[in-house]
């Protein structure tokens, strides 16, 4: 009986670390570049990883970035924008030409929403991602003054 039990327990042993070995040749390599590294269970990989820059909740230059949606005056730019693209964001007051401040240089396009089918507010909205400082600044001169973007 003795020699049936340990026969089991060293099947067991050997089953598990065959799994085991398994498990480590078939799981995520750190530093291999692929999209498969970033997480091994739901938990970042130990090393470098090639995230996209711009993305909101990444750093850039030691400054953690957020979302910052903006409602631009002109819809039909809007409309050529796609995820990705880098725009300057300026804002333009009343008077003419020469009053434009531009408030984000290179800021990278995170989403461009559907337009809603009642839009009272004019304009169209676009999502980007930039540092919590100048979200601010965003958010402040969207009250005072009509917001552009420029492709960069």
């Amino acid at each position: 009986m003795h020699a049936l039990v340990r026969h089991r327990r060293r099947a067991l042993a050997a089953g598990l670390a065959v799994t085991a070995a398994a498990l480590v040749a078939a799981g995520p390599h750190p530093g291999s570049g692929g999209q498969e590294t970033r997480r091994a269970r739901g938990h970042p990989v130990a090393g470098p990883t090639e995230e996209p820059v711009g993305e909101p909740g990444r750093e850039r230059h030691g400054t953690r970035l957020v979302a910052a949606p903006v409602r631009i005056a002109d819809a039909a730019t809007v409309r050529l924008l796609r995820p990705g693209d880098r725009v300057d964001v300026v804002a333009t007051g009343d008077g003419g030409a020469g009053d434009a401040l531009v408030l984000a240089r290179g800021v990278r396009v995170t989403e461009v929403p559907e337009p809603v089918e009642d839009a009272a507010a004019g304009g169209a909205l676009v999502v980007v991602s930039v540092p919590r400082a100048t979200a601010h600044r965003l958010v402040g001169a969207a009250t005072t003054a009509r917001l552009a973007v420029a492709l960069c």
